[in-house]
């Protein structure tokens, strides 16, 4: 028999997990456990596995996404971290880009470093632009610095040397040198790290990888204990923010690469709901507790970046928080979950989040101590929301207490809760059209897919306001993350940086660097997938001389040889003119950094076709559900998600309901269940 395969999804208020067997699929939702986090991993796999009746020695692989890193980055709960880095630059780190992101706030506030200033030392050494070594490292120097280290109780250190990139070897034996003065005490050397062009994200990236390593060591150790305790002897595989999943090794020496690895498992699921509809515009949706994420797809590709910032100063503004260098889905994240708590502002105004109730108290329709209006209670109170059927039963919605909380907003609690309603989903509208911009695309007409516990109750009204006509809820939508890690390819990523000018391609060296990409990456990749067939990638960043920015150009799979100076300036050419809508002409070009991605094989599922109609089933109940863009109440009918058939439909008002979520389909809607049991919404007005 096949082995069963377990996805775990941690987020900030829901930790969901799904058991995928050969012949059927179960799922299930907890609050997450902040103080111990692979408690309700544990807890949820327990039940997940009794409830399939399957033994736990039939568990063949276990994929992990976690939110652990970025909250720690977010909530400075990492460890005590120190930077070691040549002399005369340890202020690199706070002096950032030199720039002011929000130009006319005269009380602008930059975001902390994560290590502090007496922390950061400069050790003598130097090595230039080209890799030649100007000044040896004092290597006397750094074993004392290692004993003030030391007599402080560092728990971690970055070691960023200027030029590490192009040569790494100052970089190597300090980071010997430390391991012998500073045993037990974790090391992060960014010519492993983040081998690339740029030393304030280099350096970020650096310090945010030993500030959690500590800390992820310390929690992945427990969960792979954990699940060999019960039973689970299976391989334990780390969602990266990449889309790609890797070894839980990989992920204990690098877990800066696991920031944002939750959103990115739903972005894969969102690339194979659009080709199993054959859609080629869409809007990723994905709303839990904590947050809303949303990603654009186009032609059936994910936008990808190569750096993201941590913990934002200031919300939606490039530049307020800390930059890491990792491969990334680009996505744009939103403090509106439902949990986000609501409140009036000095002038009397709603505001929804960016704070959270989170699992603890959580909002207060739990019943579990919160006491401030969130979402969820406003959710709850226009009648979205079943109390006994909230995560399948095993929370108790009190609609009284709701009713509480969104008194400090509104006397009528229903007017309070459809204000609520609005403002979140305004802002998620409003999220959306500046991601979209940004990038150089719209929103209208596009399909939006919408997954995670809170998504589908917002997903109609929030289509509406960005022009959009159609809505796919996927089967397991509450837990669609967890159902992205199945989906997910093994892979990893190499980057190098390598100045070339394309007139004077050093061929030799180009070649010989891919081959060694190669054999990294492949390295990590058969530590997940010994025997897979892989996919490689390559791309280049390129720029004309002068500029300070690069562009990514996809490059051939092949060796390269003189003639293909001519090839890449074409390849050059037409990413600069897709982008900006023209080139510039006699303007020489250069290629900076060098990326190689490989990846086992996970081709996109084939478009169903559409099924014939069927009489639907009917509903099992109304309810009284509160419209808030009318103002007016209509009886909704309620159906069951499980009793829908492909053929079937049904007008709105209407919610269907299953264990992990409930859909809103509100008056002007029609729901229509396609080939795959997914619910499609369209809007009739």
């Amino acid at each position: 028999m096949s082995k069963a395969r377990l996805a775990v999804d941690i987020g900030g208020t829901f930790t969901d997990l799904v058991l995928e067997l050969p012949d059927r699929t179960f799922s299930t939702k907890l609050l997450t456990t902040p103080d111990a986090p692979e408690r309700a991993v544990l807890e949820g796999t327990r039940q997940i596995l009794a409830q399939a009746n399957c033994p736990p020695g039939d568990v063949g692989l276990v994929v992990h996404g976690t939110t652990l890193a970025t909250n720690a980055l977010i909530e400075r709960k990492g460890a005590k971290t120190a930077l070691i880095t040549t002399a005369g630059f340890r202020d690199s780190v706070e002096m950032a880009w030199e720039h002011r992101f929000e130009q006319y706030d005269i009380h602008m506030e930059r975001p902390d470093p994560l290590v502090p200033r007496n922390l950061r030392l400069g050790v003598p050494e130097r090595v230039a632009a080209d890799g030649e070594v100007l000044l040896p490292l004092d290597e006397a120097a750094l074993r004392g610095m290692a004993a003030d280290l030391r007599a402080q109780k560092i728990e971690a250190v970055a070691v960023c040397f200027l030029h590490s990139f192009t040569n790494e070897v100052h970089e190597r034996r300090a980071g010997a040198i430390l391991a012998e003065e500073l045993p037990g005490v974790s090391i992060s050397l960014s010519c492993e790290v983040a081998p690339e062009i740029r030393e304030y994200e280099r350096t970020s990236t650096t310090i945010a990888n030993a500030y959690v390593l500590p800390l992820m060591g310390r929690y992945l150790g427990q969960l792979q204990s954990g699940l060999k305790d019960a039973g689970v002897a299976a391989p334990l595989l780390l969602m990266m923010s990449s889309g790609g999943i890797t070894t839980v090794e990989t992920a204990m020496r690098f877990p800066v690469r696991l920031v944002e690895s939750g959103p990115a498992g739903g972005a894969i699921l969102a690339l194979g709901v659009a080709a199993e509809n054959s859609i080629q515009r869409a809007v990723a949706f994905d709303m839990g507790g904590t947050t809303a994420k949303l990603t654009l797809l186009d032609d059936l590709e994910l936008q990808r970046s190569r750096q993201f910032e941590v913990a934002r100063a200031y919300r939606f503004i490039q530049g307020s928080g800390l930059p890491v260098r990792i491969p990334v889905i680009e996505l744009v994240e939103i403090g509106a979950g439902g949990g986000s708590i609501a409140r009036l502002d000095a002038l009397g105004r709603i505001q929804v989040g960016p704070d959270s109730s989170g699992s603890v108290p959580g909002p207060a329709c739990y019943g579990r101590g919160g006491t401030e209006p969130t979402v969820t209670d406003a959710d709850t109170m226009l009648g979205r929301l079943d109390p006994a059927r909230f995560a399948g039963g095993s929370i108790l919605l009190y609609p009284e207490k709701s009713a509480a909380a969104l008194a400090s907003i509104n006397a009528n609690p229903q007017i309070a809760a459809a204000g609520v309603a609005e403002i979140v989903d305004e802002t998620m509208a409003s999220a959306a059209r500046v991601h979209a911009v940004e990038n150089g695309k719209d929103t209208a007409e596009r399909t939006l897919i919408a997954f995670g516990g809170a998504a589908p109750l917002h997903a109609a009204r929030l289509a509406r306001k960005l022009g959009m006509k159609t809505v796919v809820v996927p089967v397991g939508a509450g837990v669609g993350s967890a159902h992205g890690f199945l989906r997910a390819p093994i892979g990893y990523e190499v980057v190098r940086t390598r100045h070339m000018r394309l007139e004077a391609l050093d061929v030799a060296l180009l070649n010989s660097l891919f081959t060694a990409m190669r054999a990294e990456a492949e390295a990590v990749v058969r530590l997940g997938a010994p025997q897979e067939a892989l996919v490689e990638s390559r791309v280049a960043f390129m720029r004309y001389r002068g500029q300070g920015h690069e562009i990514a150009v996809p490059l051939p799979l092949r060796a390269f040889t003189a003639a293909d100076s001519v090839d890449l300036r074409a390849r050059f050419d037409a990413a600069y003119a897709a982008l900006f809508g023209r080139t510039i002409p006699r303007l020489e070009v250069e290629a900076l950094t060098w990326t190689l991605s490989l990846a086992t094989d996970r081709p996109l599922p084939q478009p169903s076709a559409p099924p014939m109609a069927m009489p639907c089933a009917a509903p099992v109940a109304h309810r009284t559900l509160f419209d808030p863009a009318t103002g007016t109440s209509d009886q909704a009918a309620i159906y069951e998600r499980p009793a829908l058939k492909p053929g079937m439909s049904f007008p709105g008002p209407a919610l269907v309901v299953e264990d992990e979520t409930t859909t809103v389909v509100p008056g002007g809607f029609t729901a229509h269940i396609n080939a795959l049991s997914q619910i499609i919404l369209e809007d009739r007005a």
